[in-house]
């Protein structure tokens, strides 16, 4: 499993400046797309925050580092249980359609097991 997110990204000579606006703005948007990756756990992400600085490998596209809380949470086994977790993504600037393409990393899925 690979995900994706595209978010509106407006043209601009301050790409980095930018990015990390949008980023900001989006919060909301990232939660929702980081917790595909912990569906199966049952859990969501909540307070999305970019780690550090996004490292450009060319002038429109990089890796970034975005931090969240992981929060499982289940009323009828009484658990909500909390923690900080960190996820490695990277991002391609489109100035021509104005979008932001966020690729998560890639987690195989477990396959059926034998008898």
């Amino acid at each position: 499993m690979q995900e994706t997110w595209t978010l509106d990204f407006p043209k601009t000579d301050a790409l980095a400046d930018q990015l990390i606006q949008t980023l900001q703005n989006a919060q909301k948007e990232l939660g929702i797309f980081l917790s595909y990756y912990y569906k199966k756990e049952g859990a969501v992400t909540e307070n999305v925050r970019l780690k550090g600085t996004p490292e450009f490998g060319d002038k429109f596209q990089g890796n970034l580092t975005l931090d969240f809380d992981l929060v499982h949470f289940n009323a009828c086994l009484a658990i909500h249980e909390q923690k900080r977790e960190e996820m490695k993504l990277t991002f391609e600037i489109d100035q021509s359609d104005e979008k932001l393409k966020l690729v998560g990393p890639y987690w195989p899925e477990r396959g059926m097991d034998e008898i």
